[in-house]
């Protein structure tokens, strides 16, 4: 069987509320091997945990603003809207995938969850915090056009994905990675020094980019690698929980 990919679903907390995943991410893990199963914030976190035992990775998507009181911050006047509920789904799931060593990849908003569920910090706002000439994080081009460059770390799981040191990439963020999570390391950049990719080396895949490949791979297949090696490392670690399933029953 295909390995399956929890997929964490946006929220609009109106009257009408809904749970929602942009259809990009679905079918790029559809592409790269994967089943995709969408999973919505839940009001007992013990439902979310269960659900988490039936998966083999995760898949962090794009959002709104994450509240910066999940990494010790008063809100700054730059920040944007933020969702509770959003949060705390994505936090209890990216903190269990690290516990269970499960594969998960997060993009742009996810990039930065997984990093404050690490213990790292973000900037809330760049254009207020971060002084100097930088380049634009909020492209006006087409949505899939790759707009500014970043450079990859050699021998990271960036570079085997993208197969390059150095690559263009699409941009919609005004929030970034500022201090890395613990056992998290910094695998690209762009020129004006915000981080771009980060990954840690202490799980079996635990990586996060600041871009959107999704939205990307029609015209640049290549990005499609990223879920690539989602998918690769959800079905090794399916073929293990499976041994130790059969080794607990003999």
């Amino acid at each position: 069987m295909k390995p399956i990919i929890g997929i964490t679903c946006g929220h609009t907390p109106d009257a009408n509320g809904r749970y929602y995943v942009n259809e990009p991410y679905v079918k790029c893990v559809e592409a790269a091997g994967g089943v995709p199963l969408l999973l919505p914030g839940m009001g007992d976190e013990r439902d979310t945990r269960e659900v988490m035992q039936y998966v083999d990775g995760i898949l962090l998507p794009g959002g709104v603003d994450l509240d910066p009181v999940h990494f010790g911050e008063e809100p700054l006047e730059g920040l944007g809207t933020v969702n509770p509920e959003w949060d705390r789904l994505e936090l209890v799931v990216a903190r269990l995938a690290l516990e269970r060593d499960l594969p998960i990849l997060g993009i742009c908003r996810g990039i930065q969850l997984l990093n404050v569920a690490a213990g790292g910090s973000l900037y809330q706002d760049i254009p207020s915090q971060i002084n100097g000439q930088r380049i634009q994080h909020s492209q006006r081009a087409p949505r899939w056009h790759p707009t500014h460059t970043i450079t990859i770390e050699r021998g990271s799981l960036l570079e085997q994905a993208l197969g390059t040191p150095k690559a263009r990439v699409n941009s919609f963020h005004h929030q970034a990675v500022k201090i890395p999570g613990v056992g998290f390391s910094i695998t690209a950049k762009s020129r004006d020094g915000i981080i771009e990719g980060l990954e840690s080396h202490s799980h079996r895949f635990a990586c996060g980019v600041q871009w959107h490949p999704e939205l990307m791979v029609k015209h640049y297949p290549e990005q499609l690698e990223l879920f690539r090696k989602l998918i690769a490392s959800a079905t090794s670690f399916r073929q293990a929980r499976s041994h130790d399933g059969q080794n607990r029953e003999k």
